[in-house]
């Protein structure tokens, strides 16, 4: 699926003729890819607490440290903070990972941070992103055949339109506004893919949840900042879904219309697993 308006990807395992990877026992299962600590917090994370409560087993993989990111919260731009970078970002994770209550794993590259520039100076040597794709996608593959997802999340980005009008309407200060005045120039980039929204996945009773699992990524996340002034409760009455894009499925799910969209990424599984 992909997710955040659409919010994530989602390849979807399991057909009616075949059998699931499991033979249909065990709970399901949701995997969510994501490069950064932190990503996981910002990118569908109310669906993931909303599946774990309901008994899914939801494990992130992490594909870099993050320990080339920049300090984001002035608060925590200390010399002590930047020394221990690599070893704090972990220490978020695990914080988040325990509020959302997801299982989650590094797969051990090393982040490629946002060089600038003008002309770009190079990418630090054996960062993740100058590894050759087999060499790049061989921890994920490891991960996928020893976890057995039955849907996979990445991510795309946008539900802000709503969130914007939403808070003019109730006569608030929308944050909204610079990022919504790119979007044409960005929907225009021909190397940009619009993904169709499939899939909306009702998980407002967990933006609580999100919220302080994106708190606990404290170097990257200003508990004041623009993440949080859109009040909860406009969210829940704007937009309460995450909305997805299925990419590729081989279960038999009726296919979604914009009329008739999926509510559930594991639509099309449940029938065939035992929980």
């Amino acid at each position: 699926m992909s997710a955040a308006g659409p919010d994530s990807v989602v390849p979807r395992a399991g057909s009616a003729g075949d059998r699931l990877a499991d033979g249909g026992a065990g709970p399901l299962r949701l995997m969510a890819v994501h490069a950064h600590p932190d990503d996981e917090s910002s990118k569908g994370a109310a669906t993931m607490a909303r599946y774990v409560r309901e008994g899914v087993e939801v494990l992130v993989c992490t594909l870099t440290g993050g320990e080339r990111g920049d300090i984001l919260n002035k608060a925590m731009d200390q010399p002590e903070v930047r020394a221990n970078l690599p070893l704090i970002r972990r220490e978020e994770m695990a914080k988040a990972r325990d509020i959302l209550g997801v299982r989650q794993q590094f797969l051990g590259f090393v982040d490629s941070g946002l060089p600038e520039g003008d002309p770009l100076p190079p990418l630090p040597d054996g960062c993740f992103a100058l590894q050759p794709l087999e060499v790049a996608a061989k921890p994920l593959v490891k991960a996928v055949r020893e976890f057995k997802p039955h849907v996979m999340l990445t991510y795309d980005d946008a539900r802000f339109v709503a969130l914007h009008e939403k808070m003019l309407e109730q006569g608030l200060e929308s944050p909204y506004a610079e990022r919504l005045a790119e979007l044409p120039e960005r929907a225009s980039d021909p190397a940009r893919k619009v993904f169709e929204v499939t899939t909306r996945v009702p998980c407002g009773d967990y933006f609580e949840v999100r919220d302080q699992a994106l708190i606990a990524h404290a170097t990257q996340v200003d508990p004041n900042g623009g993440w949080f002034l859109c009040p909860v409760d406009v969210q829940r009455e704007a937009w309460p879904t995450e909305d997805y894009h299925l990419a590729r499925s081989i279960a038999d799910a009726p296919a979604a219309d914009a009329d008739d969209l999926e509510d559930d990424l594991f639509a099309g599984i449940r029938e065939k697993v035992r929980c």
